[in-house]
């Protein structure tokens, strides 16, 4: 049965990184914030940093190596360098998709988790709410070394937007003035509770296993 559960576990880790980088290019579009100003630009630094934390606890728990959360972002950051690929293969830019930083943030959920001396319950809750505040800034910084999105939505519209989606002026400040400020404090508390619903999902596949 031992083989049965690391294959279940590893094949988790391949499809959340698999979704992970599908979610980047679907939901995210090639720039966080082309379609809707900074609206995409929260939604998907939240649903990155939650996708983020569920994968990577999982996989942190179930090594116990600190460590094993940058692996997976990392893994997660490749797969999506090789669509950028597939997109450049078709004609267009290769920034036409930005890679989220992961990395830096699965390193803060693997310092929590080294420096509480393997803690899960501290890696869930302290773990879970530095992933959710540091994404967004780092991706932020990551869009300021980028081109003019606008400019890019315009020339090389996403082809499975209807014509009713068609990239818009931004209004920066119309509804919020910090898209950082509110993407990482709804991050930071809703990482939380899906960083224990990946520790949950460790134990689950354990039991299951072993019935």
């Amino acid at each position: 049965m031992v083989w049965l559960r690391r294959t279940t576990h590893y094949l988790f880790i391949v499809v959340v990184a698999v979704n992970s980088t599908l979610l980047t290019i679907n939901a995210g579009d090639y720039i966080f914030y082309t379609d809707w100003a900074w609206t995409s630009f929260v939604v998907f630094s939240i649903s990155q940093s939650t996708m983020l934390v569920v994968g990577a606890i999982y996989y942190m728990l179930f090594t116990g190596v600190p460590g094993t959360a940058t692996y997976y972002a990392t893994i997660m950051t490749i797969y999506t360098w090789v669509a950028k690929g597939a997109w450049f293969a078709l004609g267009y830019p290769y920034d036409f998709i930005v890679t989220p930083v992961w990395i830096p943030s699965a390193m803060l959920l693997d310092l929590t988790y080294w420096a509480t001396r393997r803690n899960k319950h501290a890696a869930i809750i302290i773990g879970g709410t530095l992933v959710g505040l540091s994404l967004p800034i780092f991706n932020m910084i990551n869009l300021l070394l980028v081109r003019d999105p606008l400019e890019m939505a315009f020339k090389y519209p996403r082809p499975t937007l209807p014509p009713y989606m068609t990239p818009i002026e931004p209004q920066v400040g119309k509804f919020y003035n910090s898209p950082v400020a509110l993407g990482s404090g709804a991050g930071a508390v809703l990482s939380v509770p899906i960083a224990a619903l990946g520790a949950k999902l460790n134990t689950w596949t354990y039991r299951w296993m072993a019935a």
